[in-house]
């Protein structure tokens, strides 16, 4: 398969090139910090930022693409699900 953009640089603009499920845990950080989260059943999506800041976001609508780089989705306080992890 050709990939064109292949040789371009990545940055935090370009497209994400991977995806994971993720099961909200209080006591566990993603394998990876995000550069978005999808949001396919909506909801409150409680996390902690890449930085440090513990925030919930109020009432995300199902199919919301959050442009936040999250290294933790926490289980109390979220309550949206099919929550994709896009790096």
């Amino acid at each position: 398969m050709t990939d064109p953009f292949k040789t371009h640089s990545r940055g935090l603009t370009s497209p994400p090139e991977n995806a994971v499920v993720i099961l909200p845990a209080d006591q566990s950080e993603l394998a990876v910090v995000t550069r978005a989260l999808f949001v396919g059943e909506g909801g409150d999506v409680a996390v902690r930022m890449s930085g440090g800041g513990v925030v919930t976001l109020a009432n995300v609508p199902a199919g919301t693409l959050l442009p936040i780089r999250v290294d933790r989705v926490y289980a109390t306080g979220t309550t949206a699900g099919s929550i994709l992890g896009l790096w």
